[in-house]
């Protein structure tokens, strides 16, 4: 009968989306911390907003990918580079893939192809059989995939032992043989872990690989004063040979106050000789880390200034965190937007390292934006005095009050693990359009309560987008509310950070909340699905006409760098109260314009660099509830 009361309520809610109201979590759920998880085998909106009129076709289209019994697809880390969409409409996807528990002897990358018509691993319309497809033919896992050469694919993995990474490559995607290469580690730290790869260059051709050497978590020791230390490798030949390798970044060293750099902390995305990657997590920074000469050089940028960077093991305070579980892309301008999982962190004795399941929100953060301080409030997202995140500007994801009670009914002991908050695992893409997508997953209160063993909270996939630089955002949208994942746990999606007219992303789903790979709840089938998303079914913003100003209506000042006085044009889409605040890197506001009531159309407002010092600074542009925010230097 409960499980009848389930569906009716849930189909009277389906097409119906969600506002920005922003409905807190029990304090209990949020308070209750876990230990974290490391292992190689190892809240609310409120007023419901009905989904546009043009929506006709949602949920959205989905097929089966891939199966598998081992479901630890990722260590409390990013999940970027799982899927590619191909400029000629084909795609290709990777996953971990096991089916012999315990000891996974035939875990591998599970991978399908999308040839335009049809995913080329498909019996009899049942789910893939992952053998058919196996890229390697050794045990290893984690893969991160991407295009290789004039029409080839390449893949890495890591093989968990002193082959290091194993890196298979092919001509042409979707068939032909796989030929294989590796990297191996430094001296006495063969077994690098948890690698990303990207490619860059003229069609392709130049490999970028980032990993991590084996920590003591993982029977390693430290490497150049590092319990795992980050590592970046590059190939001009798919492999064969190494450019650079295995080097740690200038500015990610113990030199530079670091002691660890955790597994699957990171991501990497390459365009011609632009070499990006973000990494960092709770017990080191958030950092971006941007190359214009093909990785040679980087310039460092250090989003979120971890209080505890420097941690060797000793009792610390409860502070918010930015978790591993991070993922950016790179618009028309070259400028980096980032999602974090947002989490609390804690050492009691100085050894364990424990995270806070029942802590919701996911961050976001331009490069065009003051970052982060180093205050242990500076990411708490329940509205603490000391905290720096506001909502639907930095604050822009939370679990959702589906029932519209005012409450979130989520309790911590309806949480399975997976070393991540209520609302975490975020993706982005960053359209042709400068458009932004968020896709995340979220434990879902569902109407009358779900019901999965042990009575945890399903996790559903959500959806929400900017079409303003992300200084507004649209409202949330449940991907996977139909019938067809009513008893679905919905983890780990993967989003193609390239797009058309749709998005493009896999996930995993199984019946039982929580991993069976790591012994916190039984074994069971889990689905690797592909997602097709119509951009025309996600609002850019809950009410565009009330926006006066986005991105694009403000100018980056000019001349930049200056010493004397410096434009900004401000485009107003209609009359109203104007002004100008510029603020250091500390937040502290240091000048201001006002010009009052501004007319609707050009107006230009001057910054006096003789009032302020050399340095970097970020200025705002506010009209009415609206502001752009860009960054500056004063010479």
């Amino acid at each position: 009968m409960k499980k009848v009361v389930l569906i009716s309520l849930i189909l009277s809610l389906s097409m119906i989306g969600f506002s920005q109201t922003h409905v807190y979590g029990p304090k209990e759920a949020r308070n209750h911390a876990v230990e974290m998880v490391r292992i190689d085998n190892a809240l609310d909106m409120g007023n419901n907003e009905v989904l546009p009129a043009n929506v006709t076709d949602w949920p959205p289209e989905e097929d089966f990918v891939g199966y598998t019994i081992y479901d630890w697809q990722t260590n409390a880390g990013g999940l970027e580079g799982r899927i590619h969409l191909y400029e000629d409409g084909t795609i290709g996807a990777v996953y971990t893939y096991g089916l012999n528990s315990p000891s996974y002897a035939d875990r591998g990358t599970g991978y399908n192809y999308f040839d335009g018509n049809d995913w080329i691993n498909e019996v009899n319309g049942s789910p893939p059989n992952p053998v058919l497809d196996r890229i390697e033919d050794q045990r290893c896992g984690w893969p991160s995939y991407a295009p290789y050469g004039e029409n080839g694919e390449i893949n890495v993995a890591h093989t968990g032992g002193n082959d290091g990474l194993i890196i298979s490559k092919r001509d042409t995607k979707g068939e032909g043989d796989w030929t294989t290469t590796f990297l191996v580690g430094p001296s006495g730290h063969e077994d690098l872990l948890f690698p990303r790869l990207a490619t860059g260059g003229v069609n392709n051709s130049v490999l970028y690989v980032i990993s991590v050497t084996a920590s003591s978590a993982f029977g390693g020791t430290a490497y150049e004063g590092l319990d795992g230390a980050f590592l970046f490798s590059k190939s001009l030949d798919g492999g064969e040979s190494w450019e650079i390798e295995n080097q740690i970044l200038d500015g990610l060293s113990e030199s530079d106050g670091y002691t660890a750099f955790n597994q699957d902390s990171y991501e990497i995305q390459a365009d011609g000789d632009n070499v990006v990657i973000v990494v960092g997590d709770s017990w080191s920074d958030l950092i971006l880390m941007k190359s214009a000469d093909a990785g040679e050089s980087w310039e460092k940028t250090i989003i979120w200034d971890g209080p505890y960077s420097d941690w060797s093991g000793e009792p610390t305070d409860t502070f918010y965190t930015a978790q591993g579980l991070h993922c950016f892309d790179v618009d028309n301008n070259g400028m980096v937007h980032v999602a974090f999982g947002i989490n609390r962190a804690l050492s009691v004795d100085g050894s364990a390292q424990s995270y806070f399941p029942g802590v919701d929100g996911i961050g976001y953060w331009n490069e065009s934006r003051p970052t982060f301080s180093d205050d242990i409030n500076a990411l708490n997202p329940y509205g603490h005095p000391d905290s720096e995140l506001e909502d639907d500007y930095s604050l822009i994801a939370w679990a959702q009050d589906v029932d519209n009670d005012g409450v979130i009914n989520i309790t911590w002991d309806n949480l399975a693990g997976y070393n991540c908050g209520i609302s975490s695992q975020p993706q982005i893409e960053v359209d042709d359009n400068d458009n932004i997508y968020i896709v995340f997953s979220s434990v879902t209160e569902e109407p009358n309560g779900p019901n999965p063993p042990e009575n945890q909270s399903y996790r559903r996939l959500w959806i929400r987008a900017s079409g303003f630089g992300g200084d507004s955002w649209g409202g949330f949208r449940n991907l996977t509310e139909d019938l067809a994942h009513i008893f679905d746990e919905c983890v780990y999606p993967s989003m193609a950070t390239n797009s058309d007219d749709n998005l493009y992303l896999i996930y995993q789903t199984d019946a039982v909340p929580g991993s069976g790979a790591i012994g916190n709840t039984e074994l069971t089938d889990n689905y690797i699905r592909f997602m097709k998303i119509d951009k025309a079914d996600i609002p850019l913003d809950i009410d565009e006409n009330k926006m006066l100003l986005s991105q694009n209506d403000v100018s980056q000042n000019f001349p930049n760098p200056f010493s004397e006085n410096s434009t900004v044009v401000v485009n107003l889409k209609e009359k109203a109260n104007l002004s100008l605040e510029v603020v250091n890197v500390t937040g502290q506001k240091v000048y201001e314009v006002r010009t009052g009531n501004a007319n609707a159309g050009t107006n230009r407002m001057i910054i006096d660099g003789s009032k302020l010092s050399p340095g970097i600074y970020f200025y705002t542009v506010k009209a009415g509830d609206s502001s752009v925010t860009k960054k500056m230097i004063v010479e």
